[in-house]
């Protein structure tokens, strides 16, 4: 298996449990409130938790769907926004990174 090919696993595994994790946030989410009042605010201090994980999760899903279409269109490891290339120490901790070290750095 081509390096590519690897990644392109590793990712759509990590977008597959992402997405997993994701759905079962939402079902959480809907459930009914409970008919107690003081459980009820238990209840939404918690939604309001899950709200913030899922937005997360959101963010993560789709750095990894756009890296997976990085790979689709042979523009895997290489920087959008300035085109250099992203070191591969960087690929392997974040494979879905798509700005290399200089211009993530540059953002911060």
């Amino acid at each position: 298996m081509t390096d590519a090919a690897a990644t392109k696993v590793r990712l759509e595994a990590q977008l597959a449990e992402l997405r997993g994790r994701h759905g079962r946030i939402e079902a959480d989410l809907a459930e009914p409130l409970a008919a107690d009042f003081s459980e009820q605010a238990v209840e939404k201090e918690d939604d309001a938790a899950l709200e913030g994980q899922a937005a997360l999760l959101d963010r993560e899903i789709a750095s990894v769907s756009r890296a997976l279409e990085r790979i689709e269109q042979g523009t895997y490891g290489d920087c959008v926004r300035c085109g250099a290339a992203i070191a591969p120490a960087r690929l392997e901790a974040r494979p879905e990174a798509a700005l290399c070290i200089s211009c993530a750095r540059s953002e911060q």
